[in-house]
């Protein structure tokens, strides 16, 4: 709710613009409030306080009494039920001819009386924060994941290791072995950190990766150490933190040319892969970066692509225009690239910002 300061400064503000010989619906518009609110407020007393935080209220017909809570609570501390849940209490006293509310009631019963808590030999749930990072040129950061590729018979797989950039979303590095291991995780980062010269820039890379034990190997993270990456992790459980690698995992796998019923050799499989990072880096156009191939935002050619595209568009709205009723299509790309950006925060930005409008 909007306090009295500022509803009395509101309805000034719009009355001085009024004087001016602007229109009240865009005054109001201006504030972010509607002409309804803008006559409400107007209207009120002159404190300008809002009478619903101070009027009385009736008690809804259906509350629990507090003879009926204290009920609810000897029940679920006596012997019979101290170890049951609502959801079970609720049935089993029903099998008996009783009923006094129903679960959710319980349930909020005992959070009134604060008595909803962790029980059990587990741990309680840990609430994690999201890994997020934000990159505004290639190799700032490095997202990387395993995944498995058929082999020439049931139950036996290739593990496919890649490492993608944020910014450019080009596959920097990658291998193809028969096994997962931290050691080879280790070289494949040392070897795409020479390939794309990190070690002489300066900026800070992160490498973003889930909870395996490849990811998380003592021999893995030694090797980040020493070459000065901060390593960052998905939460635990969660598989949508790592979302631009699974990604590129499923265009792989929906390539019309992608051997489902398995690849015959080690060899065979390193061989298609590589064939798809040249096409992926190379021709595929990504409609995350507006239909650029990712070798393309990766070497700085962005803005002269979209120029070129630009002219194009423009001219062919200047020779029919009666065919275009908007501007022509936006082509453009974010400076900066978030990974898993943290929402909460930009609502409650938002709502700071709407608050102080109005």
């Amino acid at each position: 709710m909007i306090n009295a300061s500022d509803r009395e400064q509101a309805v000034k503000l719009i009355n001085v613009a009024l004087k001016s010989g602007a229109r009240l619906w865009k005054a109001c518009n201006e504030l972010g409030i509607s002409k309804r609110t803008f006559h409400r407020w107007k209207e009120t007393d002159s404190e300008f306080i809002d009478k619903r935080t101070i009027c009385e209220r009736p008690e809804p017909a259906n509350k629990l009494s507090k003879e009926e809570k204290q009920e609810i609570l000897d029940i679920v501390h006596s012997e019979e039920y101290a170890d049951l849940p609502p959801s079970q209490i609720v049935p089993i006293l029903a099998d008996k001819g009783k009923y006094i509310a129903s679960e959710s009631s319980y349930y909020r019963v005992l959070r009134e009386a604060n008595e909803m808590k962790h029980r059990g030999l587990s741990k309680p749930p840990v609430k994690r924060a999201i890994s997020t990072h934000s990159a505004t040129a290639p190799n700032h950061v490095w997202m990387w994941d395993i995944t498995y590729l058929n082999g020439p018979i049931k139950g036996k797989h290739y593990y496919l290791y890649l490492i993608s950039d944020l910014f450019s979303r080009k596959i920097v590095g990658w291998e193809v072995w028969e096994e997962e291991s931290a050691l080879h995780a280790s070289e494949l980062i040392k070897r795409t950190t020479m390939m794309e010269k990190v070690a002489t820039k300066k900026q800070i890379l992160v490498l973003h990766s889930d909870n395996g034990s490849p990811m998380k190997g003592a021999t893995m993270l030694e090797t980040l150490y020493a070459l000065g990456i901060v390593p960052s992790n998905s939460r635990p459980r969660v598989s949508n933190d790592n979302p631009y690698a699974e990604s590129i995992f499923k265009t792989l796998k929906y390539r019309p040319n992608f051997q489902p019923k398995g690849f015959e050799t080690l060899t065979q499989a390193r061989l298609w892969v590589n064939r798809f990072v040249k096409w992926y880096n190379n021709e595929h156009k990504h409609s995350g970066l507006n239909f650029l191939s990712p070798i393309e935002r990766h070497d700085g050619l962005d803005k002269e692509i979209f120029e070129k595209r630009i002219a194009v568009y423009e001219a062919a709205k200047s020779k029919h225009p009666e065919r275009w009723t908007k501007d022509i299509r936006n082509w453009s790309l974010e400076d900066k690239v978030f990974l898993n950006p943290e929402r909460v925060a930009q609502d409650v930005d938002k709502v700071e910002n709407e608050t102080q409008v109005s």
